[in-house]
């Protein structure tokens, strides 16, 4: 790319835009302390952008609909994973400044984007991820008991609607299990001091957390009639969950993606196929059917 006006007005507006990002999620977050972490990177952001105004002479616009998207993101999946992810996508702007390498002054615009910022963002309280590990406690129990479940449901019973039935009462059953479960290891935690997250947090996000999974998985069982295309609608829906999920977590967390995600579909797979050839032997070795 060009390291004349056109680079530098690209940079302009990238460095506008992403003011507006953190000056409009700074209003909008009802932490006090993250309000001031983001107030600080706006303010930032608006100075790399007058860096390039000084040395360009011209008005640039912010991109709007970039703007819309991260807000967006920020209400539904917190702060932290919408401006990582703003991060990872900033590869324009790195090539930007590396060509303009030449220009005094662009080297020191490089290591702030590349160190404050970073460090300023992981300083954000944010619910979800403080919450992560019983999300994550909801989600795997969810996906491999009940894709197994399912998958043995499938086999031994035949028919959409009632293996629909078993698997909802059976996954709701396990879903509050599994939050009263969470709250009691939260407050024992707590009363030791190794943990100030609140219990009734911590449960209520593990039973959410396993619940939606449990939706997700039986509802191809209500859409379609043949149960096997229904078992293999509800196993890819359990890696898009895992996938969906492992993308979060790896974006927020600065984590890596693929040896995660691999783990849970392979743990997830082969609970299922384990519990899909028990079934098979109940019904075929042992003579027991529905």
């Amino acid at each position: 790319m060009s390291t004349g006006l056109e680079a530098m007005l690209a940079a302009q507006r990238s460095e506008l835009t992403e003011y507006h990002i953190y000056r409009r999620l700074a209003v909008m977050t009802g932490d006090p302390h993250n309000a001031r972490v983001l107030r600080d990177i706006a303010a930032d952001e608006l100075r790399h952008h007058d860096f390039w105004k000084e040395r360009t002479r011209r008005e640039v616009r912010p991109r709007r609909w970039t703007i819309v998207l991260y807000v967006t993101l920020a209400r539904l999946l917190g702060p932290t994973f919408a401006l990582k992810l703003m991060e990872r996508g900033e590869d324009l702007a790195q090539r930007l400044y590396a060509a303009m390498d030449d220009i005094e002054g662009v080297r020191h615009l490089v290591e702030d984007e590349e160190r404050h910022e970073r460090e300023l963002i992981d300083l954000l309280n944010d619910e979800p991820l403080q919450y992560a590990g019983s999300i994550v406690l909801g989600l795997n129990d969810a996906l491999v008991e009940l894709t197994g479940a399912l998958a043995g449901f499938s086999l031994a019973l035949g028919e959409g609607r009632l293996v629909a039935t078993a698997g909802l009462v059976t996954g709701i059953a396990a879903s509050l299990s599994m939050a009263a479960s969470e709250y009691l290891s939260s407050r024992s935690e707590e009363e030791e001091g190794r943990r100030d997250k609140s219990p009734l947090k911590a449960a209520a996000y593990t039973g959410a957390a396993y619940v939606v999974a449990v939706i997700l998985l039986i509802l191809p069982y209500f859409l379609v009639d043949g149960v096997y295309t229904a078992l293999a609608m509800t196993l890819g829906v359990a890696v898009g969950i895992i996938a969906v999920f492992n993308f979060y977590i790896a974006v927020a967390r600065d984590l890596r993606f693929w040896p995660r995600f691999a783990e849970m579909v392979a743990i997830s797979m082969g609970v299922a196929a384990v519990t899909f050839g028990l079934a098979w032997v109940v019904r075929h070795v042992l003579g027991v059917d529905v």
